[in-house]
């Protein structure tokens, strides 16, 4: 087996093609990244009330959704045959 020059044949420049695209790849993700890092959603902050009426009242309210959502589609036969 016979070792030839990288440079000679013409392998050197494959290797450089390579680097040269796997750096652009990664400059194109980190212009990606810091173009969309300002579409970050901004969480409100929560206030809780002190006011437990109206706490009471959507516990019964949901309660009641839930049983209505709890009744079953199709009625049953009283027996198997």
């Amino acid at each position: 087996m016979k070792i030839e020059n990288p440079f000679e044949s013409g392998h050197i420049k494959n290797y450089i093609l390579f680097y040269a695209s796997v750096i652009v790849i990664v400059v194109l993700f980190f212009l990606a990244t810091t173009l969309f890092e300002n579409d970050k959603k901004q969480i409100e902050k929560k206030s809780f009330d002190v006011n437990t009426t109206l706490i009471k009242e959507q516990k019964k309210i949901e309660a009641a959704e839930k049983k209505e959502k709890e009744k079953p589609r199709f009625k049953l036969l009283n027996k198997a045959y």
